[in-house]
């Protein structure tokens, strides 16, 4: 599965055009983000995904979960958000 890392710098918009692209190919994709900032940026990001893929028939779902990494020997707490099609009802 594809990680799209998401920082508080990154655009909504274009993460949400990185999200459609993977979702198209591959169905399913992963983003990560460390602190506040990042997270409100991938939540922004995953509403305009929705937006964009739910006219070519993918339902765009998230899940979120707590992860670890290890950055300069620290290890720090991330945020994963795993995305799937739940399919149109």
């Amino acid at each position: 599965m594809e990680v799209l890392k998401v920082s508080s710098g990154s655009a909504p918009n274009m993460v949400a055009g990185a999200i459609a692209n993977v979702m198209r190919r591959d169905g399913k994709v992963e983003l990560q983000t460390i602190g506040a900032g990042a997270t409100n940026q991938a939540v922004k990001a995953i509403a305009i995904a929705r937006g964009y893929l739910i006219p070519v028939g993918i339902n765009l779902t998230c899940t979120p979960l707590f992860g670890k990494t290890e950055t300069d020997g620290t290890e720090r707490t991330h945020i994963r958000f795993i995305c799937f099609d739940c399919g149109l009802e």
